[in-house]
């Protein structure tokens, strides 16, 4: 990873060694800041749940691209990035159904913010596994 460095030399912020690092950054980002942005939308249909729930989905996908991006990422964590992604998926499914119209339509309409989001996540678990097998 490239560094970037305080006045003492201790290595703050490093970036992805790896293409696929930096596509995994995007789909951490992606899918975050899409939570984030969903939380009106998910306080007005699901109530107060549904909104702590996106917010705290969000906050973890950010939180986790900005601790790869930090001195305190380790090989492991690529295996708890991957799984967090795919409870989120599975999360989507338990609360809407377990068919693959649940991903694609809400209220007769295409669910293009769940489409981009959820496959968001799919790639994250993707470069996440690639990445731990290969550092």
């Amino acid at each position: 990873m490239a560094e970037t460095t305080t006045a003492t030399g201790a290595q703050t912020i490093s970036k992805p060694e790896d293409s696929v690092g930096y596509l995994a950054v995007l789909a951490g980002l992606t899918t975050g800041i899409l939570h984030l942005y969903l939380i009106p939308g998910a306080l007005a249909t699901a109530g107060t749940t549904g909104g702590v729930l996106f917010a705290l989905n969000g906050v973890g996908f950010v939180g986790g691209t900005v601790l790869y991006l930090s001195k305190y990422w380790r090989k492991e964590l690529f295996l708890v990035a991957a799984l967090y992604a795919l409870a989120s998926i599975l999360a989507m499914f338990m609360v809407h159904g377990w068919t693959i119209d649940s991903l694609l339509y809400r209220n007769g309409s295409i669910a293009q913010w769940a489409i981009t989001s959820k496959s968001a996540e799919a790639i994250l678990i993707g470069c996440s596994l690639y990445l731990y097998s290969n550092s």
